[in-house]
């Protein structure tokens, strides 16, 4: 896995968050039992910054704690479309041949701030926010009950393997 990292923030962790990322998505991909080997961008902003992404691309004007930007579109979750490897130029960094599974955005302030609130450590809600992110790159949604009963099962047992906990 080639995870690309940009932090357009001063403010950090008081953890090794480049390590504590490859981990998480790890896990995550051996639980989705992902064929590829991977790429994975992931950004960690300031709520200003996550709060001008969300406006611009969700029309949703207000700071969020992560966004996901999937590059696959999926008919059903974890089931990658037939087409994928015909179309490797689309799909695939044709560089290291990794599968390109989208960006993930991160807000290191709301990442605290809800870490605060919930009452658990911020590596929890740090590993959290990944797994959930990682979860839509792979065609998983919460629009829907059950569609947010399966994500919010498989969250649990992604954190709960990597002993995560609350």
């Amino acid at each position: 896995m080639d995870l690309i990292i940009e932090k357009e923030t001063e403010d950090s962790f008081d953890f090794d968050y480049e390590k504590a990322a490859e981990s998480i998505i790890e896990q995550a991909l051996d639980y989705l039992k992902c064929p590829y080997e991977v790429q994975v961008n992931l950004t960690l902003t300031d709520n200003e910054g996550i709060h001008e992404i969300n406006k611009e691309y969700r029309q949703i004007d207000r700071p969020t704690d992560v966004l996901s930007f999937p590059l696959i579109d999926y008919e059903e979750p974890n089931v990658f479309p037939k087409n994928l490897e015909e179309a490797a130029e689309d799909y695939f960094d044709l560089d290291t041949g990794e599968l390109m599974l989208g960006d993930i955005i991160i807000s290191v302030e709301k990442c605290k701030e809800q870490a605060a609130e919930y009452g658990h450590s911020v590596l929890r809600e740090y590993s959290f926010l990944i797994v959930h992110s990682i979860l839509h790159l792979f065609g998983y949604d919460h629009m829907e009950d059950d569609e947010r009963a399966v994500m919010e099962q498989k969250q649990r047992e992604i954190l709960d393997a990597a002993g995560i906990s609350r």
